[in-house]
């Protein structure tokens, strides 16, 4: 029998890797003979590059950037297995774990780092790039980035503005005369999985400002300069980075990316799992087992587990969905392809106790076990 085990990691307790690896010595457990494959996942956000790296067996790079806080700080990209994509979480250089939580302020956070990195990852070898959003502590629309890529956004003085969402309401026009060479002919897939637009009651200043720090009236200012971000890319290059799904996703870095570097915005899951070509894999399997620290209403909605069961769906494979915590509302995976989907917790347990990360693994071999004892009974 060959099983396929995709998984996507247990937060705060195992990563993608370790509750693969537990299922898989929960199968063997019940049956030395099964052939087991894993396949670590993640949806696009943190995890991201570790799965990608482990599933394609390529290898972590770190490079020392500028931090949201103007600072040095070493983050680390992947290169994956086919030696020419990179892929880049810009969590680590921008991220608001970076930011101790008195000094949280989008007026003065940058994503200059995240630029930095794309330059590192081009200069070893990438002609493909993956970059997962989220986490972000900025709210610069991305003109940080820009500028390490060799953008320049003047004020009324010609000037070049400072760093930082504060700035974007001074810029008057755009130079890119001297963006990067070395950017032309990357392709660039940016894991998205919100559709916030740039600027407005929707937008990255009024939806996600407040997290990294921003009071009410600085998501004034900073709304107010998403829009005149908006406007001055708008007359210079004729491009609506308002109107595309989105663009206000980590601060307005959507926009950047997909307007400024013509990046295309995807689902995050979508964009994974073609990476780790699961669909290939899937070829030769009997059964797929995939799951989770949650299984709720929005795992039906682009999430690991059912991104993994619409492919194991349209192959025939029947596919387990395993969760620490499962609400009422995951049972609509149930129409969409997951066969069926348990909760690996066996009693009561506090959130602590449930989280612990050898009582996650134990639990995942557990359940694994009598899984495959009863698939086998019915075969």
């Amino acid at each position: 029998m060959n099983i396929l085990i995709a998984m996507d990691s247990f937060k705060g307790s195992v990563t993608s890797l370790e509750a693969g690896e537990a299922v898989a010595e929960g199968i063997r457990q019940a049956d030395p003979s099964a052939v087991t494959q894993i396949i670590p996942l993640a949806d696009g956000g943190e995890g991201t590059v570790e799965a990608l790296v482990q599933a394609t067996g390529g290898k972590l790079i770190q490079a020392e950037v500028t931090g949201p806080l103007g600072q040095p700080v070493t983050a680390t990209y992947g290169h994956l297995g086919d030696a020419r994509t990179a892929v880049i979480e810009i969590a680590e250089a921008c991220g608001l774990t970076l930011v101790p939580e008195s000094e949280r302020n989008p007026l003065r956070t940058t994503t200059t780092g995240v630029g930095e990195l794309i330059l590192d990852a081009i200069k070893n070898g990438a002609r493909s790039l993956i970059i997962g959003l989220g986490g972000s502590a900025t709210n610069d629309a991305g003109i940080g980035m820009l500028q390490a890529l060799g953008y320049r956004f003047l004020d009324v003085s010609g000037q070049d503005v400072p760093r930082g969402g504060a700035a974007l309401g001074a810029i008057r026009s755009i130079d890119a005369t001297a963006v990067h060479p070395s950017l032309k002919g990357i392709n660039i897939q940016v894991a998205c999985d919100v559709n916030n637009p740039l600027h407005g009651e929707q937008g990255a200043a009024h939806i996600y400002g407040p997290q990294k720090g921003a009071d009410p009236e600085m998501v004034q200012l900073l709304d107010a300069g998403l829009k005149n971000f908006a406007e001055v890319v708008k007359e210079h290059f004729d491009l609506d980075v308002q109107s595309i799904p989105g663009a206000g996703a980590a601060g307005g870095l959507g926009a950047a990316l997909a307007g400024l570097l013509g990046a295309e915005l995807r689902s995050g899951i979508d964009l994974m799992l073609e990476a780790v070509n699961l669909n290939e894999h899937l070829k030769t399997a009997d059964l797929v087992i995939t799951g989770e620290g949650r299984l709720d209403a929005q795992s039906s909605m682009g999430k690991t587990a059912m991104g993994v069961a619409g492919l194991a769906r349209e192959r025939g494979v029947p596919c387990i969905a395993l969760a620490g915590s499962v609400t009422e509302d995951a049972g609509a995976l149930n129409q969409l392809g997951v066969t069926a989907f348990f909760s690996i917790l066996s009693e009561p347990a506090t959130l602590e106790e449930a989280m612990n990360p050898e009582r996650t693994k134990a639990n995942l071999q557990q359940i694994s076990r009598q899984l495959i004892r009863l698939y086998q009974a019915r075969r």
